[in-house]
């Protein structure tokens, strides 16, 4: 893979994310738009203790629903 098509950013993650935790990205995000308005670490902090979700993958998927919400 040439370093042009590496995939970049939060999105890196999401093999990882999928394999750890079984679900695809689609449901951590559609998780993630339930939640109002909660702020960045209120999300991440979401995920982590009801989830179980480590740190990195909780803020790569926040940093990556928030930022596709804002176009």
């Amino acid at each position: 893979m040439s370093e042009d098509s590496k995939v970049k950013g939060p999105a890196s993650y999401f093999p990882s994310i999928e394999k750890k935790y079984g679900q695809p990205i689609d449901h951590w995000l559609n998780l993630l738009a339930g939640l109002g308005d909660k702020k960045h670490m209120e999300r991440v902090a979401w995920l982590k203790s009801e989830h179980g979700m480590g740190h990195g993958h909780a803020n790569a998927l926040v940093a990556h629903h928030l930022a596709s919400s804002k176009q």
